[in-house]
């Protein structure tokens, strides 16, 4: 249908009933939860029992708020912890990917790049023990033939980090590839042919141009990694990341203090994608 011209009474109707439905569905549980950090209730839900910060900041009993929690603490630093390496190693193995396949040729290419999306497509608790399993193997073969102690092999930080990394990278691979692809490559060849190196060729043209793909995949892996949990759950040792323990507080019995670190949450993604789009808008007007 053509913009310009008038739509009928009933679709302008459906259209607005449909976008109004559609993002309440998306936001509305996200305001509840929100709003229920709030609450002055030992539970998560309704009714309204009155405003409280105690969920924040409360330092006493059962009204331990999150700033005061130290395990929670603990494992809100353990997930950024283990979200930078994951994101430092995508970053690092998706940009060689991306000029595997789309600089690189040699047999059997096309099948890499489709066997690369393998991860995509497995579910994360089938691929988490699955990595749990190799390399458990892998560990004792080590212990049993040459007394080595591969303890990164052993349920832990290292192997969630692991098993994160082995799906997350192939998603920065992508967005890196596509960036890629629309690099005029007859800038390179200008610069190479007026004598530069390859090193410098690659910091000042190609890195720059790629810049905006990097910092995308950067939040992406960052993210990903974060709110991962299947995964995780299968590789995870005694130092929980927040979503484990999130999982855990859940089955002893849900309080406001999980509002509270998913409204923590919800505000710092939001900040992040502000800032993202800050970045696009002055790029965009350099």
């Amino acid at each position: 249908m053509i913009a310009s011209l008038p739509r009928p009474a009933w679709l302008r109707v459906s259209t607005v009933a449909y976008a109004v439905l559609f993002f309440s569905f998306l936001f509305l549980p996200l305001v509840v939860v929100a709003v229920f950090a709030f609450n002055d209730a030992p539970y998560p839900a309704p009714p309204w029992r009155g405003f409280t910060l105690d969920w924040f900041f409360g330092r006493h009993g059962e009204r331990t708020g999150l700033l005061a929690d130290g395990p929670l603490l603990a494992s809100l630093w353990t997930s950024v912890v283990v979200a930078c390496w994951v994101t430092l190693l995508t970053l690092l193995v998706g940009t060689s990917n991306a000029f595997l396949i789309e600089r690189g040729r040699f047999p059997g290419k096309q099948a890499l790049s489709l066997m690369m999306l393998a991860p995509l497509v497995i579910p994360g608790v089938i691929l988490g023990i699955s990595i749990l399993a190799f390399a458990s193997r892998m560990a004792q073969f080590a212990e049993d033939l040459w007394g080595l102690e591969l303890d990164f092999l052993r349920p832990g930080l290292p192997l969630v980090v692991i098993g994160q990394f082995s799906y997350i990278v192939s998603i920065a691979t992508l967005i890196i590839t596509a960036r890629l692809k629309r690099l005029d490559i007859t800038l390179e060849e200008a610069a190479y042919s007026l004598g530069a190196s390859r090193a410098a060729v690659f910091f000042t043209i190609t890195l720059p141009a790629l810049k905006p793909a990097l910092v995308g995949a950067a939040a992406i892996s960052f993210l990903m990694s974060f709110e991962n949990f299947n995964t995780t759950l299968m590789l995870v040792g005694s130092d929980s990341p927040l979503t484990v323990m999130m999982y855990g507080r859940m089955r002893e019995g849900a309080t406001p203090v999980l509002n509270a670190v998913s409204l923590f949450l919800m505000l710092a993604t939001a900040a992040l994608a502000l800032a993202l789009m800050r970045m696009q808008v002055r790029r965009e007007a350099a």
